[in-house]
């Protein structure tokens, strides 16, 4: 039992810090994206910025431009830490999110490949897919350098790890992140019909593990959909308390690693832009390679979660859960929304806290 416990923790430290060596290098980035974004759209709100204006218009293409086009970021660190060719890999977001293919395969539709059927995915913003498609891009480059003869090897060797890669990312990579979200939305919708305060506290602890895998953008259309149909959606503002307890368990966590200023920095970083309503700088900065963290964030997500669905919040609007977009939840339990997320913040932080001696 030692022998395979020690496996288990090896193992687990390998997968953390691949994640962090892919999102690590682009955690400025993120956290600078998230901030612009949620600074712009509080002007915006506030009547100080109009959305019309080339300010406006330019400044949040930048920062939510950073959000939709993330494969092609995530396609170089990956690149890097798994030590594919870098240019090739980058022709693999190109293809997922070249707007023709965009355009049927994030609308609902499908697409023919010899026969096969390519099943529609939401491409923009995701992780999973890419990733995956850069680590199966690894194991077909070796044998391409070892075989395919020098003198041809500089056009052949993209044709062939495109002709392999490609298909198995679009006919199976795609999908992955959408069915994990399909299936927990459909076990919540399941849950909420018997008991809501159960269902929103599931709901505010898987939250943001769906974030990590990009299965939150299933949430999306059921979401929007709730509001066209019936005016109101009950499913956003469940999240709001997950929101700030990253932000909570990413404060602590920054507090925690005193010692080490990167990590420290990045952190607090995280925690600022959770506070303003963007998670993936806290999550892929501190909470994910801190899984401690991570649990604490998710327990009091789901406490804010319970707390929302006891008072029945609505979502009038559809906006991803904040203090900056509460107005979109005025309305029936709007106050407790706010309560939700004001406690689960110290609730993540003091948990992380308390388990300082095992978060390095």
């Amino acid at each position: 039992m030692p022998a395979v416990s020690s496996k288990l923790k090896s193992g687990y430290k390998s997968v953390i810090d691949q994640i962090t060596g892919i999102f690590f290098p682009i955690i400025n980035c993120l956290t600078a994206a998230s901030i612009i974004k949620s600074v712009i759209v509080l002007m915006a709100a506030g009547g100080i910025l109009a959305e019309t204006s080339g300010i406006y218009q330019i400044l949040y293409a930048a920062s939510d431009g950073f959000f939709y086009f993330l494969p092609f970021f995530l396609a170089i660190t990956a690149s890097k830490q798994w030590k594919t060719d870098p240019f090739i890999s980058l022709l693999i977001p190109v293809a997922m999110l070249y707007p023709q293919v965009v355009a049927v395969l994030e609308n609902g539709a499908t697409m023919d490949f010899f026969g096969l059927t390519i099943p529609s995915a939401v491409y923009h913003s995701s992780v999973i897919p890419v990733l995956l498609a850069i680590g199966l891009l690894h194991f077909v480059e070796k044998p391409c350098d070892k075989f395919i003869p020098e003198a041809v090897r500089g056009f052949l060797k993209p044709i062939v790890c495109l002709v392999i890669v490609l298909p198995v990312t679009f006919l199976l990579f795609g999908r992955v992140g959408t069915w994990i979200g399909d299936g927990l939305t459909k076990v919540f919708l399941t849950i909420y019909e018997l008991n809501p305060i159960v269902a929103g506290a599931f709901m505010g602890f898987v939250i943001q593990p769906m974030v990590v895998v990009g299965g939150h953008w299933s949430i999306v259309p059921v979401a929007i959909n709730n509001i066209s149909v019936a005016g109101y959606d009950i499913i956003m503002p469940l999240l709001g308390g997950a929101v700030y307890g990253q932000a909570g368990a990413a404060l602590a966590i920054g507090l925690i690693k005193k010692n080490d200023k990167e990590k420290r920095r990045v952190a607090l970083q995280g925690a600022m832009s959770a506070a303003l309503g963007v998670t993936e700088p806290a999550l892929f900065g501190a909470t994910v390679p801190n899984m401690r963290g991570m649990l604490s964030a998710c327990i009091a997500g789901a406490i804010g979660g319970a707390i929302t669905g006891a008072a029945g919040t609505h979502c009038n609007n559809f906006a991803f859960p904040s203090f900056i977009t509460s107005v979109a939840y005025v309305g029936p339990g709007f106050v407790t929304f706010l309560i939700s997320m004001a406690v689960a913040f110290p609730i993540a932080f003091f948990l992380t806290l308390a388990q300082k001696k095992w978060i390095k």
